[in-house]
């Protein structure tokens, strides 16, 4: 099968509080909904109508089955996460304090999406996809850490691979090791993701258009820094452009950088400037942090269409004959 977009990286369920502008200790109820930053990324990118598959793992419980149901139901294709035996399906929590401050709380013991190996690996569909996004939470440990650099390392230069530096420095045992092992996953990506604090830890600076110009000196075509209220910026050889943010109620902000991630892939694929691909993916993230949820508010084209009063169209897929459709 040709996927436009293969995702590697964690997954989670995510258990939101019904309670807001309260701690945890206070909070009497939840919502539960499928969640991890690799597998909102792919749900958004099913969204647009892109054929999407994530590769990561679950534990063989109740929770793992649960996610395999929400991805299907979200048309996302799971014959790639690995169901590791001993292992339990990771559960966060977090704390909602609108307008932006979202406490988050991983209980990812022995996580199974960290312990997947090569072996584990579709190297031809890794080849074939039209794009590959890895996440910088993949390079905290290993095996996890060698098995995202080998499938980096089997796609062609010329098709897109995301690094989104996603830095979570909870999961790393040796934070400083950080800097290292993202130049590594740098060398094979073409499109560098991330915000401030993450484009800190990749490059050494939290200048927007300094570390840009580094992401670029890396070997990216595409240097992408998010900078929340002052909007994002990307960055190519030739191009320089810069989106204003979009004013939304803040419900709940997490999310919003996978709902951003599912639409970049968008207009990557379906050849628009880059203007108006930064501004779809701005309103989609806009759409996803006024909701409450992440992988079940991940917009449609029609809904960041009538927030930018931009057409959106929906990317062109591949099936497996190479056919668009």
């Amino acid at each position: 099968m040709t996927y436009d977009l293969i995702t590697l990286g964690r997954v989670g369920v995510d258990l939101y509080p019904q309670q807001t502008g309260v701690g945890l200790a206070e909070v009497s109820t939840f919502a539960k909904y499928l969640g991890g930053s690799a597998t909102n990324v792919a749900v958004a990118a099913a969204r647009h109508g892109l054929r999407s598959a994530v590769v990561t793992g679950v534990g063989d419980d109740p929770l793992g089955g649960f996610v395999r149901a929400a991805l299907r139901g979200f048309g996302v294709d799971e014959r790639h996460v690995v169901t590791v035996p001993g292992a339990q399906t990771p559960v966060v929590l977090c704390e909602i304090f609108p307008p932006d401050d979202f406490p988050l709380y991983f209980y990812r013991p022995d996580a199974p999406d960290l312990r997947l190996l090569p072996a584990h690996l579709d190297l031809p569909a890794l080849r074939a996809a039209r794009v590959v996004w890895a996440t910088g939470s993949g390079l905290c440990a290993e095996p996890s850490y060698g098995t995202t650099l080998r499938a980096l390392a089997e796609r062609d230069p010329g098709t897109d691979t995301v690094l989104d530096l996603d830095w979570r420095p909870m999961f790393w045992d040796r934070p400083e090791d950080a800097p290292a092992r993202y130049a590594r996953a740098l060398e094979h990506a073409t499109v560098a993701v991330g915000n401030r604090d993450e484009v800190e830890v990749a490059v050494g600076t939290r200048d927007p258009d300094r570390a840009a110009d580094l992401l670029l000196a890396r070997g990216v075509r595409l240097a992408v820094v998010k900078q929340g209220p002052d909007g994002v910026l990307a960055r190519t050889a030739t191009e320089d452009v810069r989106v204003p943010p979009i004013p939304v109620e803040v419900v709940n902000g997490l999310g919003a950088g996978d709902a951003f991630g599912g639409a970049l892939v968008a207009g990557l694929l379906a050849g628009r400037p880059l203007t108006d691909t930064l501004a779809a993916a701005n309103a989609a993230g806009a759409l996803v942090a006024s909701r409450h949820s992440c992988a079940d508010a991940m917009p449609t084209p029609e809904e960041i269409a009538e927030l930018t009063g931009r057409t959106t169209p929906r990317a062109a897929t591949t099936l497996t004959t190479g056919e668009p459709r």
